[in-house]
């Protein structure tokens, strides 16, 4: 029996109302994820370009 690995496939992103960042993936055997990243309430950031 062969061992099943996911590959997390991006699904997209969206902003929930607290304006949060939720990114979405699945696997192709159909398992599904969320990751929420949460708003600090501090300022953008702005790269810095070398």
């Amino acid at each position: 029996m062969a061992d099943h690995v996911h590959v997390r496939l991006s699904q997209g992103l969206s902003v929930s109302e607290k304006g949060e960042l939720i990114e979405h993936s699945r696997c192709r055997c159909g398992a599904a994820w969320t990751k929420v990243y949460e708003a600090d309430g501090g300022e953008p950031e702005h790269p810095t370009w070398s």
